[in-house]
């Protein structure tokens, strides 16, 4: 029974520490978070911080894994779907995990991990319109108009979370929706 007690308090530690951390990355740039402040902010003391993580870069690699990871799962689920379910379902995920969303698209955390964001859903709506299309990955008309896609896609989505997520999800999505069946006629 303790070892249970023992997991759930080391799992309920590195979720502070999790939480914390995404909390500072949306008010300052990586290099200026420190350990002290994520460990005032998590309620922890900084021997707790050092027994789960190296440092606040070891933490943040961490944390990035293990977002691109549920990302990643995301947009396999995502891929069988037609296109108002699949908008729904991604706005869904990004409003129900809101606070690690508006650290990634926060100007304070490294451009690299919106990148990878970015690069796997163009890889989806690419494979997607190759499948649809018969055509060839790398057909240059295909990857500059799946490219543009999903620009757009997550352009919208950056504004809203940017703005703090003002507009209901039902709006994104139909938006979304609307502007992505005007750029799917061109493929």
């Amino acid at each position: 029974m303790e070892e249970k007690n023992s997991d759930r308090r080391t799992a309920r530690t590195r979720k502070a520490i999790i939480d914390a951390f995404i909390a500072l990355l949306t008010e300052k740039e990586l290099n200026k978070v420190t350990v002290q402040e994520i460990a005032d902010r998590a309620d922890i003391n900084r021997a707790t911080f050092y027994k789960h993580y190296l440092d606040v870069y070891d933490l943040y690699d961490k944390v990035e894994q293990e977002i691109l990871v549920d990302w990643s799962m995301l947009i396999l689920k995502l891929e069988e779907l037609d296109t108002d379910e699949f908008f729904s379902q991604l706005v869904d995920h990004i409003y129900e995990k809101r606070d690690v969303f508006t650290m990634i698209f926060s100007f304070n955390t490294p451009i690299e991990l919106r990148s990878k964001i970015f690069k796997s859903l163009e890889g989806l709506f690419k494979q997607m319109a190759a499948e649809k299309l018969d055509t060839d990955l790398k057909d240059d008309t295909l990857s500059f108009r799946t490219h543009y896609r999903s620009m757009g896609c997550i352009s919208v989505m950056v504004k809203w979370v940017s703005e703090g997520y003002k507009q209901p999800k039902e709006f994104i999505v139909k938006l979304i929706s609307e502007l992505d069946a005007n750029t799917e006629k061109l493929l």
